[in-house]
This record gives structure tokens, C-alpha cells and sequence, in this order.
């Protein structure tokens, strides 16, 4: 044999080389140091082995085995006991984490008067059903209606859910020190003025201010809650609360009856008990305050005091007159006829609560309005009901704090401090609180911060709940009404309550053919940044007594969007009401224009069936949509090709004369048919 280097093919193996390994003789089996490998026979091969199939004993040994180490019950199970502990924990934890959401989705967080349509938003039940359990209950309500606390939980608690008011919750994150008995001195009673529209309510307070506020309001109609301070000549003093009496002010007003100790409810002699009268009677009731009954407008010739004790003893309510219990007084507010004894019965009315405040302690009170100046920034009219606030002080109303920098009486007096039922107007606050809210002062910065950071995060979650997304439901129900369609608005305005007052009166215009959605309400000027969101939400704008900030008009110009300003409520609700018709098809009316008889036939080849006829009623118009009657059936409806008087082509024949009729597409006609001629008018329709 040729030698071969080491490593090459055909080279001798040996430990050193490349591969590693040791050389065989094929032959004899022997190695490279030229002994036989032990039990090699030269031409037999390894016997193949049969696969033994595993007995069932087996498989059990070895589940049982797999499952050990699976639970950590092997040799090596402290890594697997480990990682089992692990998933456990985590599977315990998503567990809990979907318990406490299941049940958290059975409370919904809400305030006091909200509506029934946001109720079964946030309860993902249909509106239908709410008012249906309503009415099962005895209760009556619409859509749009602001239900009070007790309602609110009777209804829920029919649909398995329970309710947490948020405005609850809050009051316990503001701690109020319990006054002791030495400490509490006397104060002003705070009455609230209440009624319907044009009653008579701020001419009363005019006159005991002896200042004409009428005159400043556009359209004499109040359009803001008003609080004033009166001193009369004894030196005893009354805060006036003046509520608006249109029915656009229906939380204003249950605001007012909550914060008040006496109501005075203006009734005019000359008119009737009115709706809101009759609901400024029940929030005073709701509220447990004292009524006193002012019947106005007895200085005009029709008045008639006795019918309105009359429909009231109806109302089981009785006036001392009349044997019962409750206060009245006939008064005339234009000429000041008995103004002076009504007073005097509200002070005697007072004196029997026995009114008390603290006055040497941190104030409260609740917020009356809320207006943005633009040279002064954001303002609020407040009642002070307990302590004493003073300029300086840090104040928390609803979810706005800030330092008190300058606080006025209602004639714009700057004043430095403010006692018990003292109604004033402060600046500070970093927003538009919302009438209604109660203050508290604090004294430092921090805490109060705080406290509207978390009433901030509380009410942006009621929002959320709120907002309704489009679902399928709601998809195929507009399909079905075919016809339906949205007016997007978004309003602003220069005071809190008329913006709330506003919102809910174009909510309650909604109809099933035309939903009004209030996409975002403010306080203050009209931004660029409204006209944007306006743009692209294809929304118009309405400015309640406010006009738009720098570039908002041009913008408003560029981007085509209507900005609508008003001073009036009625003014804006009209406006809106007449846009929404004006969105809604027209109905189709049919008006008969006349009819013919048919007396004669002509059969004309190439030409068809014309009907010598005699107009019997009105006229045929050629141009007008006609119908074939015969014995009262309609046999066919369609249009006129021809109508001739004689030879001549005419537009219409007039009752009394012969003509020629040719019917388009139709030649079946008979003697003594009727030919009647009508046409379509559209009618526009209004919002029921």
C-alpha cells in the first residue's frame, strides 16, 4: 500500500487526526493495535429490537409523574413551585380585579338632577324602559326631566343598580366643625322671590331697593338669579334671592329653594296660578320652607284677589285669611301698596325659625351665579351662610379654588369682609363655578387645590359615563326612521345659570326625527378654538350674551360657520325651534284643483282615446297630476298629454265648458268616468 499522509483520504485514523477516532480492519474487526473487537462475528448484523407498547399501568405512573412535578411535588420542584405560585397569584388577582369591575358596573356614580335619558345611558338600558318603570311606579316624566335623589334611587334600584351621588361624597372630603351653642348670634333671614314669568318678582324687589333693575334686563324678563342685601328702617336686614320664572330655569329655581329660609311666591291677582307658580310652590315644599304668598297686581282693574285664595285653598294650601296657617299679603309692587306688611311678616316669619350663624369662624355659603369679565376675569356672586369671608382668604367652590382678591356688596361697593347672609361678588376663583355649589374656605392653598383635583377627576368620569357612543341599535334606528338628522350646537355664555337654563331647553326640543346635541357649553367669550370644534363637528354657535374673542370672527368667516348672539331666552329657543322645522321634510299635501265627466268618446288612429268631457267642478290644468275614477274606484293616476278647447292647445278649462282630454298611457276610458285634476303642495312642518 502507497502511504498516505495523515488526515487524507484512505489515511490511517489515529487519536491525533482530524477526525478524531481510532482505525478498524473491515475484515477482521480488529483495531489499529491489531486486536479483534470482542463478540465480532464478520457478516452479522445487530438484531433489530421490537417496540414494546407501554401497559396502562404505564401511562399512569407516568401522568402521575408529569402531574408532580407540575405541582412541585418532584426532586427538583423548587423553580416550578415558584412559577406555580406565580400563575396563582396572577389568576387570583385578574379574578378579583373582574369581580370588583362586575360590581362597580352595578353602581353608578351621578348628582343630584340629572336627567332620565342620562340615567339610562349610564345604566345601558333603554329610555323607553326608565320611563315605562316610571310610570309603573307613578311617576310621570319625560326624557329630558331632572330627577331628585329619592327617585333617582327607586329607579335604579327597580333595574338592580345602586346609586352613589358624587356631590355626597365630596362634601365628606371638606370636614365642618360643628358650632357650640355660645357661639351663634342671630342673622338675616335669606329669602328667595319665586313665580311665573312677568308676575310681578323683580318689580317687587325693585321697589324695596328702590333701584330699577327691570329696566337693565333685556325683554323685562330676569334673565340671572339676582342677590341682594336690603337694610330696611329699623335697621334689620334681608338678603333677596330673585329666581327667573321662565320654565327654561327649573334647576336654577330648585337651587334657590335649597339655599333659602323663607319663600315669597308672587302670584298676579289679575292672572291665573301658573305652572311655574305651582312648581316654585313645590320646591319650597321639597325643601321644607316656609311659604308667604304675595298677590300682586292689585292696583289693576281686573284683579281679583279672592279667586287666587280660592284656587290655592284647591291647592290645599290655606291662607290665614282663609283659616289656615300659610302667610299672605296683597300687595301692588308698582306702587308699593303693602310692601312694608309683607316685610314686616317676613321678619316675624323669621323670628319663628330663630335664624343662628357663627360669625367668628371660616366661611361657607353656596355660589349663586358665575360670569367670566373679560377685564377682570372669573366672578361669582355668593351667599355667604355661615363664618365670615374676608379678601385673602383661599376658597374652594365645586371643583375651582383660588385666593380671594377682591370681594363687592350688589351696588359694586368694595367691601373687605363678609358676615352671615351676606350675598357678595368675589374675584379669584380660576373658573366658572357652577350656581348651586357650596364654598368653603380653607386655610391653606394646598388642601383646597387637592380637594378640586379630585372633584375635577370625579366629574369628568360622570361626563364619560355619560356621553352616549352610536351603537348598532342606534344605527338601525335611524335607518328605519330614514329621514332622521342632528343639529349640533355649541353654546356659551356670559353667566353659568342661563347656559345650564339654555342647554336644557333645546334638550328637551329633541324630537324622534331631529336629535339636539349639545356638544360643549361654556362660560365666556366665543373662541377660535369653539369655531374649530364647530367646524369639525359641523355645529352652529350660539353666543348667549357674549361675542366673539380676537380672530374668532374671521375665522368663524373663513371656516362658513354660523354664530347666532342673543340676549333673549325666548329669543334663542324660537330661533332654534324654527331651524329644526326648517330641517324637516315637508309634508305633502294634495290639493283637487277640479273634475270632468267624461260624455264622448273620439278614438283617433295613431293618436289614442280622447274624452270629450265637461269640467263640473273648478278647473283641469294641464300641467296638473290627474286620476281616473270610475264608480268611486280609482282605475288609473298619471298625467294629461293633451287638453284642448276645440282645435286650440290651452292651459286650463274652467267649470262650465266642453273640452278635449288626452290621458298619457292610458286609452281604457269610458263614458261617465271622472277626470279629476289635483296637484302636491308642500307644507312645513312644525315640532309638536
Amino acid at each position: 500500500r502507497i502511504p498516505t499522509k495523515p488526515g487524507a483520504p484512505g489515511a490511517p485514523r489515529t487519536p491525533g487526526n482530524a477526525a478524531g477516532g481510532v482505525f478498524i480492519n473491515r475484515n477482521t474487526g480488529a483495531n489499529a493495535g491489531g486486536a479483534p473487537r470482542p463478540g465480532f462475528v464478520r457478516g452479522n448484523r445487530p438484531a433489530i429490537t421490537a417496540k414494546v407498547e407501554p401497559t396502562e399501568e404505564d401511562v399512569k405512573n407516568q401522568i402521575r409523574e408529569t402531574l408532580e412535578k407540575l405541582q412541585g411535588k418532584g426532586s427538583k420542584s423548587k423553580a416550578a413551585k415558584y412559577r406555580r405560585d406565580k400563575r396563582d397569584t396572577h389568576r387570583q388577582k385578574s379574578d378579583d380585579e373582574q369581580r370588583a369591575i362586575d360590581e362597580g358596573s352595578k353602581t353608578i356614580k351621578v348628582t343630584e338632577f340629572v336627567t332620565v335619558g342620562e340615567v339610562a345611558t349610564m345604566m345601558d338600558v333603554p329610555i323607553t324602559k326608565v320611563i315605562g318603570t316610571c310610570m309603573m311606579l307613578g311617576i310621570m316624566v319625560t326624557m329630558n326631566q331632572r330627577l331628585d335623589a329619592e327617585t333617582l334611587t327607586i329607579v335604579a334600584d327597580e333595574f338592580g343598580f345602586e346609586v352613589e351621588f358624587i356631590s355626597t361624597e365630596l362634601e365628606d372630603a371638606v370636614n365642618v366643625i360643628p358650632d357650640a351653642e355660645e357661639d351663634l348670634l342671630f342673622r338675616a333671614p335669606i329669602v328667595t322671590v319665586m313665580g311665573h314669568v312677568d308676575h310681578g318678582k323683580t318689580s317687587l324687589l325693585d321697589y324695596i331697593r328702590q333701584e330699577n333693575v327691570i329696566a337693565g334686563e333685556p325683554g323685562g324678563i330676569t334673565q340671572h338669579i339676582g342677590a341682594y342685601g336690603v337694610t330696611l328702617e329699623s335697621g334689620q336686614k334681608i338678603a333677596f334671592l330673585d329666581t327667573p320664572g321662565h320654565e327654561a330655569f327649573t334647576a336654577m329655581r330648585a337651587r334657590g329653594a335649597q339655599v333659602t329660609d323663607i319663600a315669597i311666591i308672587v302670584i298676579a291677582a289679575d292672572d291665573d296660578i301658573m305652572p311655574q307658580t305651582k312648581e316654585a310652590i313645590s320646591h319650597a315644599q321639597a325643601a321644607n320652607v316656609p311659604i308667604i304668598f304675595a298677590i300682586n297686581k292689585i292696583d289693576k282693574p281686573n284683579a281679583n284677589v279672592e279667586k287666587i285664595k280660592e284656587k290655592l285653598a284647591g291647592m290645599n294650601l290655606l291662607v290665614e285669611d282663609w283659616g289656615g296657617k300659610i302667610q299672605s299679603h296683597d300687595i301692588s309692587a308698582k306702587v308699593g301698596t303693602g310692601v312694608k306688611e309683607l316685610l314686616e311678616k317676613v321678619l316675624l316669619e323669621a323670628e319663628l325659625l330663630d335664624l343662628k350663624a357663627n360669625p367668628n369662624r371660616v366661611a361657607n355659603g353656596t355660589v349663586v351665579e358665575a360670569f367670566l369679565d373679560k377685564g377682570k376675569g372669573y366672578i361669582s356672586t355668593i351667599l355667604v351662610q355661615n363664618g365670615t369671608l374676608k379678601v385673602g382668604d383661599y376658597m374652594l367652590a365645586g371643583k375651582h379654588h383660588g385666593k380671594i382678591k377682591a370681594m363687592q356688596d350688589e351696588r359694586g361697593n368694595i367691601v373687605k369682609e363678609a358676615g352671615p347672609s351676606t350675598p357678595v361678588s368675589v374675584l379669584g376663583l380660576d373658573g366658572s363655578a357652577t350656581a348651586g355649589d357650596k364654598f368653603t374656605v380653607f386655610s391653606d392653598e394646598k388642601e383646597a387645590k387637592q380637594i378640586a383635583a379630585k372633584r375635577t377627576q370625579l366629574m369628568r368620569e360622570q361626563s364619560v359615563r355619560v356621553q352616549r357612543h352610536i351603537t348598532l341599535d342606534e344605527i338601525g334606528r335611524r335607518i328605519a326612521l330614514g329621514q332622521f338628522k342632528e343639529l349640533n350646537i355649541i353654546l356659551k355664555g356670559d353667566v353659568d345659570g342661563s347656559v345650564e337654563a339654555l342647554s336644557d331647553s333645546f334638550s328637551k326640543l329633541s324630537t324622534p326625527e331631529i336629535q339636539v346635541n349639545i356638544i360643549h357649553k361654556g362660560v365666556g367669550a366665543i373662541t377660535e378654538t369653539d369655531v374649530m370644534l364647530a367646524s369639525a363637528s359641523d355645529a352652529i354657535i350660539i353666543g348667549f350674551n357674549v361675542r366673539p374673542a380676537g380672530n374668532a370672527r374671521q375665522l368663524a368667516d373663513k371656516e362658513e360657520i354660523d354664530i347666532r348672539y342673543y340676549s333673549i331666552i325666548y329669543a334663542a329657543i324660537d330661533d332654534l325651534k324654527d331651524a329644526m322645522e326648517g330641517m324637516l321634510a315637508p309634508e305633502m299635501k294634495e290639493e283637487v284643483l277640479g273634475t270632468a265627466e267624461i260624455r264622448e268618446i273620439f278614438k283617433i288612429s295613431k293618436v289614442g282615446s280622447i274624452a270629450g268631457s265637461m269640467v263640473m267642478d273648478g278647473k283641469i290644468v294641464r300641467n296638473a297630476k290627474m286620476r281616473l275614477i270610475r264608480d268611486g274606484v280609482v282605475i288609473h293616476t298619471g298625467d294629461l298629454i293633451a287638453l284642448k278647447r276645440f282645435k286650440d292647445d290651452v292651459k286650463d278649462v274652467a267649470k262650465g265648458y266642453d273640452c278635449g282630454i288626452q290621458i298619457k298611457g292610458f286609452n281604457e276610458i269610458e263614458e261617465r268616468d271622472i277626470i279629476e285634476s289635483y296637484h302636491e303642495v308642500a307644507i312645513k312642518k312644525k315640532l309638536k
